[in-house]
């Protein structure tokens, strides 16, 4: 079962990327220009730069609810300190979509700092060397400070559209600078990395989907509420699962993994693949998607209850649900939604011959560090077995 655009999704394989060349090779292939990245280095008074945020479409800023991490109002104050103070900030990366149109890669924190501090959004706190200023809007400056506040600079870096050929090799170059510049001074997760680089319909359902109740269940998480995404020190902020968005990216192995005979690049590679193949998906698509997933969830719930995705050794079901396991019960599952009521009716039997698997195979080989495609077909094919033992093929 698949929405329309998924069934075109590969018409258009994706490219081999050799690891083995010879010297002659080597030397076209840079001659070439491949992988050569092309920028360019601005500098900007900061009331000119917070002055152009405000044009239509000159800079694409993530919104926070799509960012688990985000700065408080002492680390934005201490910013503004350093910028008055003149001690050097790092520059932030841009990523020019068209001409005089801008993504933001990497310094999004500081930017919305500096806008939202020109913008008097918030009042300095936790200040070091000028505590004086504490509790100032940018309002409230001393003339003298907010002088000389604006004459500081903010520095960009832009990655200009010529360094890519084509839309997906763009992706993945803006993937990669991200990854190697990410100054933000903490180590982004995968998934925190591509929800940053990733726009489209496919990404934002990923956020909704991971509201869902029975979902949060399933994986330990707090029900959802609204207050979760006002303020970013509710208790949810203390999960690791929620925190580095990993809740997110298992919703995409599930998407992902369901074409897997055009696994490459690894399991990382292959669900910035798929994501990158979802840009153009229509709302149509999105609803089939997210219908697709919850059947499929509701379904291997209703078969393995509080259990679910679980490990079974020495007569139980044990731990938390394991990434492994939720692959191939997902996949093989969603492609017998056809026969929902039989399955359902057939609970014992799949349950038994579950614990009959890993009674035989161990729980090693579903601890999900086995990732190549051969490792997950695996695990998917033993599942789609039981169905076929239990309900026919």
């Amino acid at each position: 079962m698949f929405s329309e655009s998924e069934l075109s999704m590969w018409d258009v394989e994706p490219k081999d990327r050799p690891t083995r060349m010879n010297a002659s090779e080597i030397n076209e292939k840079y001659e070439r220009g491949e992988h050569r990245i092309v920028t360019e280095t601005n500098n900007e008074k900061l009331p000119n730069f917070v002055q152009a945020l405000d044009r239509q479409n000159y800079m694409e800023i993530r919104p926070f609810y799509q960012r688990r991490s985000r700065w408080d109002e002492e680390r934005q104050s201490k910013l503004i300190e350093s910028f008055i103070i003149n001690i050097p900030v790092p520059p932030v990366f841009l990523y020019e979509k068209s001409f005089g149109a801008y993504e933001v890669m990497d310094g999004q924190q500081r930017i919305t700092a500096i806008s939202d501090y020109y913008n008097n959004r918030f009042k300095l706190t936790g200040l070091d060397l000028w505590p004086e200023l504490n509790g100032m809007y940018y309002s409230d400056l001393p003339n003298k400070i907010k002088s000389g506040l604006d004459r500081r600079s903010i520095s960009s870096i832009v990655l200009l559209k010529e360094s890519a050929p084509d839309e997906e090799d763009a992706i993945f170059l803006r993937q990669l600078v991200f990854e190697r510049l990410n100054t933000g001074g903490v180590r982004l997760e995968r998934q925190e990395i591509r929800n940053s680089l990733s726009k489209g319909l496919v990404n934002d359902m990923l956020f909704i989907l991971a509201r869902d109740d029975l979902f949060r269940k399933i994986w330990g998480l707090p029900i959802f509420t609204e207050e979760e995404e006002k303020n970013h020190k509710s208790k949810i902020y203390e999960e690791s699962f929620y925190k580095k968005m990993e809740d997110l990216e298992v919703i995409l192995r599930f998407f992902a993994l369901r074409h897997l005979q055009h696994f490459k690049y690894g399991i990382q590679g292959f669900l910035d693949l798929y994501l990158i193949r979802t840009k153009e998906f229509t709302h149509n698509d999105v609803d089939v998607l997210k219908d697709i997933f919850l059947k499929t969830q509701m379904l291997a719930y209703s078969i393995y209850g509080d259990d679910i995705f679980k490990l079974y050794k020495n007569g139980e079901f044990y731990g938390r649900p394991v990434k492994g396991v939720y692959d191939a019960v997902m996949v093989a599952f969603s492609e017998r939604l056809d026969n929902y009521d039989l399955i359902i009716n057939n609970k014992e039997s799949i349950l038994k011959q579950t614990i009959d698997l890993f009674d035989a195979k161990g729980v090693s080989s579903f601890t999900g560090r086995a990732s190549t495609k051969k490792d997950i077909e695996l695990r998917v094919n033993d599942f789609r077995q039981i169905l076929i033992n239990v309900i026919g093929s």
